[in-house]
């Protein structure tokens, strides 16, 4: 009598892992659109579960979607230890430069030491 409910307990337990593990691997591209910022992360996700209906026909194509963007970092200037004063001197300076240029386009390549 105790292997019955030992057996029930087993199989309420698997039944219970597989209908999670099927959850996690159909959710398995939201993830990732979410963890690469992805623009679409919402269509991505209610295709995911559309395609329920298709009975994951268009998962493959889904996770392929998902994995087609990744967000490239941006480089910044690091601005420690350098006073405001300083990159406005600078920004000017360029300013000046670039104003040169374009007036007089021969100045600047002689200026440069290009030949």
């Amino acid at each position: 009598m105790i292997l019955n409910y030992l057996a029930l307990f087993m199989i309420i337990v698997v039944l219970i892992m597989l209908y999670y593990t099927f959850i996690f691997l159909h959710e398995l591209p939201y993830e990732v659109a979410k963890h690469r910022n992805h623009p679409q992360q919402d269509a991505i996700y209610v295709a995911c579960w559309l395609s329920l209906f298709t009975l994951h026909a268009l998962w493959p194509f889904i996770f392929l979607w998902a994995l087609t963007h990744r967000e490239i970092g941006t480089v910044t200037a690091s601005t420690e230890g350098v006073p405001p004063s300083d990159f406005a001197a600078r920004l000017s300076q360029l300013e000046a430069r670039i104003k040169q240029i374009e007036e007089n386009p021969a100045v600047s390549k002689k200026g440069s030491g290009a030949k």
